[in-house]
């Protein structure tokens, strides 16, 4: 039996009875088409299961459609969505990915690692690594020479940079408010690892919202935790001692609020009639808690396809020569109700 071979751009254009440019036209969206020829043509590469070569397109374009991401901690459920995020929004623009994961969130030497993508020849960069401790004390003195344009996820605002992240901190002030909506008067805390950035604006979030209630804030309303349940049920129990008469508590992830629903119950504290908890990611696992936990959802996956929607805008500028805006996209959060503060 003869082997079939590689299906071609001749081969389509012979099967459409069109040129091969009119193909070629229609494989890189030219407005140049008739919608009739451009629909016919489509129907023939599908057909035929055609597969047009990236080298190729890669020629023609004179760029490589790909993209560097750059991530760490993919065992947490945030940095993985976000990933998730990236990959199915950079499949649809017809991009690729070259994935570096970094060992830990903390490295500062990050010029090997922006070379080695550079010399992948990558069209642009997203950085997902979440800001924590001095993780971005490099910015200043490498962005500025960079060849190719890069956005970053999850980080303060800064000058000049483009950044896409959620809004932590309305989000956090959005549980404590409805904490003080329905009724809880001493509300406490379970924060996160304070050298995140995230984990600041979510306890910036909870004393806001305190303030602007007239309520007073102690040190003794809050404990730091590192993300875990392991953390957050001996941080749980250090904040019932301290702070006998709460009656309730933000926790900075679902994750840590699992272990409060826990050692909640192991005390006799009924949820939500002594103790009103919510939490903060909107994980899945979350409404088959006991009970139900109310949390704030923030869309990790759509932050991960925004952030590729944008670097290919800025590609796109940027091979134009254009100049393009520097901008923060900050996504709104949104609280789900659930029976752990009903």
């Amino acid at each position: 039996m003869k082997r079939k071979g590689r299906v071609t751009i001749i081969d389509v254009a012979r099967a459409a009875g069109v040129s091969k440019q009119t193909v070629s036209r229609v494989l890189n969206e030219r407005p140049d088409v008739a919608s009739e020829t451009r629909q016919h043509v489509k129907d023939v590469i599908e057909r035929l299961g055609y597969k047009p070569s990236a080298l190729a397109r890669s020629l023609i374009h004179q760029r490589t459609f790909t993209l560097g991401v750059v991530t760490a901690g993919l065992k947490y459920i945030g940095p993985s969505q976000t990933l998730n995020g990236i990959a199915a929004r950079a499949e649809e623009l017809g991009y690729t990915l070259l994935l570096i994961e970094l060992p830990t969130f903390d490295i500062t030497n990050t010029q090997p690692i922006v070379d080695a993508l550079l010399t992948q020849q990558v069209d642009g960069i997203i950085w997902a690594v979440p800001e924590v401790g001095k993780n971005r004390a490099w910015l200043e003195d490498q962005t500025a020479h960079l060849s190719v344009p890069i956005i970053f996820l999850t980080m303060s605002e800064r000058a000049n940079l483009a950044m896409v992240s959620v809004d932590n901190f309305l989000g956090a002030k959005m549980a404590t408010q409805h904490l003080i909506g329905i009724g809880c008067r001493s509300i406490g805390h379970l924060a996160g690892p304070l050298d995140w950035w995230e984990s600041r604006r979510r306890k910036d979030g909870w004393e806001a919202a305190l303030k602007e209630s007239g309520r007073n804030i102690s040190n003794s309303h809050w404990v730091e935790g590192n993300w875990s349940s392991r953390s957050g049920a001996a941080a749980f129990e250090v904040l019932l001692n301290h702070f006998s008469e709460m009656d309730g508590v933000f926790v900075a992830n679902d994750q840590m609020a699992l272990s409060v629903l826990r050692i909640a119950h192991q005390r006799g504290i009924r949820i939500p009639d002594d103790l009103a908890v919510v939490g903060f990611d909107g994980i899945a696992e979350s409404a088959f808690f006991w009970p139900a936990l109310t949390t704030i959802n923030q869309d990790q996956h759509e932050l991960g396809c925004i952030a590729v929607a944008e670097i290919v805008k800025m590609i796109d500028a940027h091979r134009a020569e254009q100049m393009s805006a520097s901008k923060l996209i900050l996504l709104k959060p949104e609280i789900i109700i659930r029976e752990s503060s009903a």
